[in-house]
C-alpha cells in the first residue's frame, strides 16, 4: 500500500485553521483515509481553541526526551508536538492533517520533505474580527498580534497550497477537503 501525505496547516492565530480542520473532520467522518492528529500542549485545556492533548512542561518533556513526538517546538510561551504516531498513520496509507507553526516550517519540511504545507490566509480585516469575536485578547494584544503577523516572511515551499479563507466555513471547507483529497 502506497504512504499517505502529511499535510502541515499553517496560518496566522484567528485565521480559521482549526475551524476548517473540525468542519473536514466532520464532513470526512471516516469515509476517506483522512486523520486528524491531535498536538500535545503545554496549555489547560479550558484555554480554548483546539482540542488538544494537556500535557505539563516535565510530562511533555519526558515525552520529548522518550522519542515520542514525531515533530515538536516552543511557541507562545507552551510546549507543542505531533505524536510519533502520525508515522504509523501514513504508512498505512492514510493522509495525515496536523496543525503546525510557520516559524517551524524548515525543520517540519527536513523532517517530511514531501509534506504538503497549506496555509490558511486571511485578510487583515476578517482576521481582526475574529479575533475581536473570539474574546481572548484585548484590542492591544490583537493589534500586537496582527503587526507580527504582518512581519513574518512570506512562506516559500515547492509543496505550498494556498487556501484564503475569507469566504463562508462550509465554502472554504470544501476547498480545504479538496486539498486534502487531491
Amino acid at each position: 500500500m502506497a504512504g499517505g501525505k502529511l499535510f502541515y496547516v499553517i496560518g496566522p492565530s484567528g485565521s480559521g485553521k482549526d475551524a476548517l480542520m473540525t468542519y473536514a473532520r466532520e464532513q470526512v467522518a471516516g469515509r476517506l483515509p483522512i486523520l486528524f492528529a491531535h498536538r500535545y500542549i503545554t496549555r489547560p485545556m479550558d484555554a480554548g481553541g483546539e482540542n488538544h492533548v494537556c500535557l505539563t512542561q516535565s510530562e511533555f518533556l519526558n515525552r520529548r526526551e522518550l522519542g515520542l513526538f514525531a515533530l515538536d517546538w516552543q511557541s507562545h510561551q507552551n510546549f507543542y508536538g505531533i505524536g510519533i504516531e502520525i508515522t504509523s498513520w501514513m504508512s498505512t496509507g492514510a493522509n495525515v492533517v496536523v496543525n503546525g507553526s510557520r516559524k517551524y516550517l524548515p525543520t517540519a519540511s527536513q523532517r517530511f520533505p514531501e509534506m504538503r504545507i497549506i496555509l490558511i490566509d486571511v485578510s487583515p480585516d476578517v482576521l481582526r474580527q475574529r479575533l475581536t469575536d473570539r474574546g481572548r485578547e484585548t484590542t492591544e494584544e490583537i493589534n500586537a498580534r496582527i503587526e507580527r503577523n504582518q512581519q513574518i516572511p512570506p512562506v516559500h515551499h515547492p509543496n505550498l497550497l494556498i487556501l484564503n479563507n475569507d469566504a463562508s466555513l462550509v465554502e472554504s471547507g470544501a476547498r480545504f477537503i479538496d486539498m486534502l483529497t487531491s
